[in-house]
């Protein structure tokens, strides 16, 4: 079974590398065929490999992020339905917010908490999130809720991943910490090219930690159930 599986993951990278070669090539009008296999390829592997967590939440809520994630590549092709497609990556990343917090040893636990160290733990994505803030925010515009608001949302889903330390096994730690930490740069690199000072290496930036981001949060997951 696990070989016929891994065959998605092949899919995956293919379509990986086919959306990064049409971005290095300017070809952007063919990233409407390359840009859509990404998430479902992935995502057919997940639906694969979770048949035996069925009916569980956390197969349900990774479903809907990979579902939402494929929505906001498919809208981020079209540049008049970036809205639309922040709105999905929004749902996405509350959805993985769900699943980085019961995928881990007694998730609703609160014990006793100390606000200071959890505070400067969190620091250094706090100080990354508000330097790409620092940088965008006068070019925002009419965007400027929608995007305060998304950008509260990823660092909470960062944050939530770093909680899961000590509370499952540390590859699915590792792998779902620094795939939400490559979501967090990509959406950086996007946003400081959109509303700050495009360059030209940007696509292949934002693609490439995209790519990585969600491959390790799916590894993660799936670490996490079948230990």
């Amino acid at each position: 079974m696990r070989d016929n599986n891994i065959v998605w993951l092949y899919l995956y990278l293919l379509a990986c590398f086919v959306d990064l070669y049409f971005i290095i090539d300017n070809l952007e009008s063919y990233r409407i065929y390359s840009k859509p296999l990404i998430m479902i390829s992935l995502g057919v592997y997940f639906w694969q490999i979770s048949k035996n967590i069925a009916g569980t939440l956390i197969r349900k809520v990774m479903l809907g992020a990979i579902v939402f994630s494929w929505l906001g590549d498919v809208l981020l092709i079209f540049p008049a339905l970036f809205l639309y497609g922040l709105g999905a990556f929004l749902v996405a990343h509350l959805c993985y917010i769900i699943s980085f917090k019961i995928s881990q040893q007694k998730p609703f636990e609160i014990g006793n908490v100390n606000f200071i160290k959890l505070f400067l733990y969190n620091l250094p994505i706090y100080i990354l999130a508000a330097y790409v803030y620092f940088l965008i925010q006068f070019n925002l515009g009419s965007l400027k809720i929608p995007v305060i608001t998304y950008m509260l949302v990823i660092v909470a889903m960062v944050t939530i991943s770093r909680e899961r330390f000590n509370k499952t096994s540390p590859s699915s730690f590792w792998q779902v910490f620094l795939g939400a930490l490559f979501f967090l740069v990509s959406d950086g690199i996007l946003a400081i090219n959109m509303f700050y000072q495009s360059f030209p290496e940007s696509g292949v930036l934002v693609m490439g930690t995209y790519t990585m981001a969600q491959l390790l949060i799916i590894m993660g997951i799936r670490a996490h159930y079948l230990r």
